[in-house]
């Protein structure tokens, strides 16, 4: 099955390109989010592609006025990996790992133009292996970018500039996490399922903090890593540790999102922390993460274009469809040594099961 991408010299398998590995949960995947320095505006959005599943799917969402206003799409990939358009939502790389644009054209009261640029080279974080049991439940490698945001938006024919400074995260994931419909046959033994995920791309003046963990309920890490780059920075540069951690967190009452928290980063001269404040809560499910009807990689026809618009106001932020959050933060650097820092970024929160550190059961 030769494709377009077949022309390229790309291929990491004997196989056309069309063929990734034999596992069905094989995805390849873009995410995107951005925010004007005064945190008016808020958007996100991820485009995914299911080779064995011969699916591809795209997400753009933005909260305006309490409003989580989403528009998803999905359709048959015919195997075309590098058509990266679905339904009206396109990705366009303009120079790779350093700047992309995403398009929404013109569709249910949706349009957008954005374009993202690197604050620095991509992270490659830690490769996300987990087993349940026998069972390969990820395996998957990510890249992680920092950008600045330029473009517009328009939601029902009100169009906005981005504002100057407007900045944002993008990041590529490619391996295997559970996508379509889900395994009909459960782990043997049975276990109760649990995850426990924490994500901080933090953008401040002059550099960028990442911290990220993935760990078992009684609080060891699988899967961590903190990152500190300033602007400009290459592949080899910058500080990285797995030691960071979140302290001091409490929780929203009746959810399990934390409304305080701390990042702790160990330094050779100290100490760094970071402290959030959480003001904006971005439901995930608006660009397909556990969205009951938009699951990643779901069958939904030839092409299907829908939109959604989520009230936040009148969400139950308890249900399960709502635990994986963004949640747009004010946040203070403070390095020994130097004058604090004020910039802004995501606490992304995703609590399933229990954490005991935490006392969630």
């Amino acid at each position: 099955m030769l494709t377009k991408a077949d022309d390229y010299p790309i291929h990491q398998t004997p196989e056309p390109i069309a063929y990734s590995g034999t596992d069905r949960n094989f995805y390849d995947r873009y995410f995107f989010n951005g925010y004007n320095p005064d945190g008016t505006e808020f958007f996100a959005a991820a485009f995914g592609v299911y080779p064995h599943l011969n699916i591809a799917d795209a997400h753009f969402s933005v909260i305006r006025d309490g409003v989580e206003h989403c528009l998803h799409a999905s359709k048959f990939l015919n195997m075309e990996r590098m058509d990266i358009v679905c339904g009206p939502i396109r990705v366009e790389i303009l120079e790779p790992l350093q700047k992309l644009k995403l398009t929404v054209a013109p569709s249910n009261g949706f349009a957008a133009e954005i374009v993202f640029e690197g604050r620095t080279f991509p992270i490659e974080e830690p490769r996300f292996m987990h087993r349940i049991g026998p069972r390969a439940f990820m395996d998957y490698t990510r890249l992680t970018q920092n950008v600045r945001c330029s473009g517009w938006i328009e939601i029902d024919g009100v169009r906005r500039d981005l504002q100057a400074g407007a900045v944002g995260t993008r990041d590529r994931s490619w391996g295997v996490r559970p996508v379509g419909a889900a395994d009909p046959q459960p782990p043997v033994p049975p276990v109760m399922p649990t995850f426990f995920w924490q994500w901080t791309p933090l953008n401040f003046a002059d550099r960028s903090v990442f911290f990220h963990v993935n760990a078992n309920p009684d609080g060891q890490p699988w899967n961590t890593r903190a990152v500190i780059l300033e602007d400009g920075a290459g592949p080899e540069d910058g500080f990285h540790t797995s030691g960071a951690s979140i302290q001091d967190v409490s929780f929203i009452p009746g959810t399990k999102h934390a409304k305080t928290g701390e990042l702790v980063i160990p330094l050779q001269q100290g100490q760094a922390r970071v402290k959030f404040e959480p003001f904006l809560t971005f439901l995930m499910r608006g660009i397909g993460y556990g969205h009951p009807q938009w699951r990643h990689g779901g069958f939904k026809g030839e092409l299907v274009v829908e939109r959604e618009d989520i009230v936040l106001a009148d969400q139950n932020m308890g249900a399960m469809e709502n635990l994986h959050i963004q949640a747009l933060s004010h946040v203070t650097l403070t390095v020994p040594g130097e004058e604090p820092q004020r910039g802004m970024g995501v606490f992304e929160q995703l609590i399933l099961g229990a954490y005991h550190p935490y006392g969630v059961s």
